[in-house]
C-alpha cells in the first residue's frame, strides 16, 4: 500500500524481511512531540489499544513528550479506549482566542487533562503491569525559567544559536526531566547518553508532569516546582526529545515503533530547522518507523496533516477547524488497520524499507 511507510532499524530490518514481526517483540512505543499532528496517529493507537497486542508477556514502554505523552496518558488507564476518544474530544474542542494569554493556555491544556485522566485512576495508571508510562520533559535554566516573554525569547534565540554550534551547548538552556512508572528508571535513562534526571511518578506529578510536557515556551506558562523533582520550571518535552531522542536501543532488547507524521526524525525542537540535524543511527537501530505517505496526505482535508498554526490560522472559525480536524481523525483508522493486518498477515516482510 502506497499511502504508508513502514522503515526498519539495522537491528531489525532482516529479522522482519525474514520473519515477520511478533508484537510479542514490542518492547517500547515512542510518542513524538508534534503538537495537533498527533491526531494522525489517533487511528493507528485506538487499533492497537482495541486488538490488545501489546504487553502480553513483557511491560511494554512509552515513552513520550509533549503531544505524545497525552497519547500514552489514555493507553494506560484502566479503560484506554474511552479515554483515548474523550482526549479526542477535548483536545479538539480546545478554543484560543486572541486575548488568551501563556497562563489562560496552561489552564485549557489543564482542563483537557482533567477531562480525560480521572484522578481515581492514577493508582492503576502507577501500578501498571502492562505498560510503563516516561515523559519527558525540559527543566528551564537562567532566562529560559521566565515568564517574561522578552527574556525567554532571548533565552531561546541563544539556545539556537549555540544548538546550532553544538548540541551540547543545548544543556546550558534546558535539562531533560524523564517522569517514570515502574520499580526502575526506563533503560534510556540508565546510559551514559542520557544526561538528565529521572523521577518516579506517582499521584501527586502525573498530571502536573503530563502538562508540563506540553508547556510550549513562549505560547504557554511553565510549570512550576513538580513533586519530587528539582525546583524549577519546567516546559515542553519537545525541546529536549522532538522526535525520540533518546537511546531506546541500549538495553538491546526488542522492537521500538514511532507512528510519525513525516519520515524525518528531528532530535530536539530547535533542530527542526537544520536539515542535516538527526537521530544518531546508533539510536535508531531498534526502531520501526510508520509514517503516512504522500497520497495518504493528499487525501486529509486541504490536503495537509494539522499543526499548531490552525489555531491562528482558524481563530474567527474554529468550528471549521474543528470539522477538518475530526476528519483527519477519522481518516486515520486506516493507519492502525493496516498496520495491523500488514504485520498478522506478514505483508511487513514485503513492504519493510530500511531506515
Amino acid at each position: 500500500m502506497t499511502d504508508i511507510n513502514i522503515r526498519a532499524g539495522a537491528d531489525i530490518y532482516e529479522m522482519i524481511r525474514d520473519d515477520g514481526l511478533s508484537f510479542d517483540h514490542v518492547s517500547k512505543v515512542v510518542g513524538p512531540a508534534v503538537g495537533p499532528r498527533w491526531l494522525l496517529a489517533c487511528g493507528f493507537d485506538l487499533a492497537l489499544i482495541k486488538a490488545r497486542v501489546l504487553g502480553r508477556q513483557n511491560p511494554v514502554t512509552l515513552a513520550g513528550s509533549s503531544a505524545g505523552a497525552l497519547r500514552f496518558a489514555a493507553w494506560i488507564q484502566p479503560e484506554p479506549e474511552k479515554a483515548y476518544d474523550r482526549l479526542i474530544d477535548s483536545y479538539i474542542s480546545m478554543n484560543f482566542t486572541r486575548e488568551d494569554t501563556p497562563s489562560s493556555i496552561l489552564e485549557k491544556i489543564t482542563m483537557v487533562i482533567d477531562s480525560y485522566v480521572e484522578n481515581d485512576a492514577l493508582p492503576f495508571i502507577i501500578a501498571s503491569k502492562k505498560y510503563r508510562m516516561a515523559i519527558t520533559t525540559a527543566r528551564a535554566r537562567h532566562l529560559a525559567s521566565s515568564e517574561n516573554k522578552i527574556f525567554q525569547a532571548s533565552a531561546l534565540f541563544a539556545a539556537g544559536i549555540l544548538n546550532f554550534i553544538s548540541p551540547s551547548w543545548l544543556s546550558l538552556f534546558f535539562e531533560p526531566i524523564v517522569f517514570y512508572s515502574g520499580y526502575m528508571p526506563p533503560a534510556f535513562c540508565r546510559t551514559n547518553d542520557y544526561s538528565g534526571v529521572s523521577i518516579p511518578l506517582n499521584e501527586a506529578n502525573f498530571k502536573r508532569a503530563l502538562l508540563a510536557s506540553s508547556a510550549v515556551p513562549l505560547a504557554v506558562s511553565g510549570v512550576k516546582n513538580i513533586y519530587g523533582a528539582p525546583t524549577g520550571t519546567y516546559r515542553d518535552g519537545g525541546l529536549v526529545d522532538y522526535h525520540g531522542n533518546h537511546n531506546h536501543v541500549n538495553d538491546g532488547i526488542g522492537v521500538a515503533i514511532l507512528l510519525h507524521h513525516q519520515e524525518r526524525l528531528i532530535p530536539t525542537w530547535l533542530d527542526r530547522y537544520l536539515k542535516k540535524r538527526t537521530l544518531p543511527e546508533a539510536w535508531t537501530r531498534n526502531l520501526l518507523v510508520i509514517s503516512p505517505g504522500n497520497e495518504f496526505i493528499e487525501k486529509l482535508p486541504g490536503g495537509r496533516i494539522p499543526d499548531r498554526g490552525d489555531f491562528k490560522l482558524f481563530v474567527d472559525n474554529p468550528a471549521e477547524r474543528m470539522k477538518q480536524w475530526r476528519k483527519v481523525v477519522a481518516a486515520s483508522s486506516i493507519l492502525g488497520e493496516w498496520f495491523l493486518e500488514c504485520v498478522e498477515s506478514g505483508k511487513i516482510r514485503s513492504v519493510v524499507r530500511k531506515l
